[in-house]
């Protein structure tokens, strides 16, 4: 009984010791407007590395990761950047990727994809963000559930993630992939 005992109490603090190893990150500055935003933050991070667990604050418009190691919270990280959301990392280790595929030229129309646009208030900060890109004239197709849209005018396509990036949005340049 007494080495039964032994067991649960060491057992638990195994427990409790790699639960104190478990790294963690606050993604603030993101865009989560309503509740599917924030559902489907944590379900990008769910589906994709169920290692790692999200847990979404609207009101605060931050993200945060939780996972075993480093490794595994940059995955999570990086499933979320997949998903069309971005912000800031409170941990130096995990890194926000603003790879969008834009190579820093004029353009006269983008295709633009891999946007969170989950409803009309996602639509309308992505319209209104690209909008006030210097040279932008035009955006279409940016509506609830768009897969991918255009940006039309004589403009930067790095200002466009840019402008993005700046309301806690991210994308890829080139159609739906």
């Amino acid at each position: 009984m007494k080495s039964a005992f032994a067991c649960l109490v060491a057992l638990g603090a195994m427990l409790l010791s790699a639960r104190a190893a478990d790294v963690t990150t606050k993604i603030t500055a993101v865009h989560l407007c309503c509740k599917s935003c924030v559902t489907l933050a944590e379900k990008a991070v769910a589906d994709k590395v169920p290692a790692a667990k999200a847990v979404a604050d609207q009101e605060e418009d931050t993200i945060t990761l939780t996972g075993p190691d480093a490794p595994t919270v940059q995955k999570a990280a990086d499933a979320l950047v997949k998903a069309g959301f971005f912000g800031k990392s409170s941990n130096a280790d995990i890194k926000i990727s603003t790879d969008t595929g834009a190579k820093g030229q004029m353009v006269q129309t983008l295709d633009v994809s891999n946007v969170h646009l989950c409803c009309a208030k996602c639509a309308k900060a992505v319209t209104d963000a690209l909008t006030a890109v210097p040279g932008v004239k035009a955006t279409t197709g940016v509506a609830k559930n768009a897969r991918t849209f255009q940006v039309t005018g004589d403009f930067k396509d790095s200002d466009v993630f840019a402008a993005l990036q700046k309301v806690g949005l991210t994308g890829k340049a080139g159609a739906d992939k």
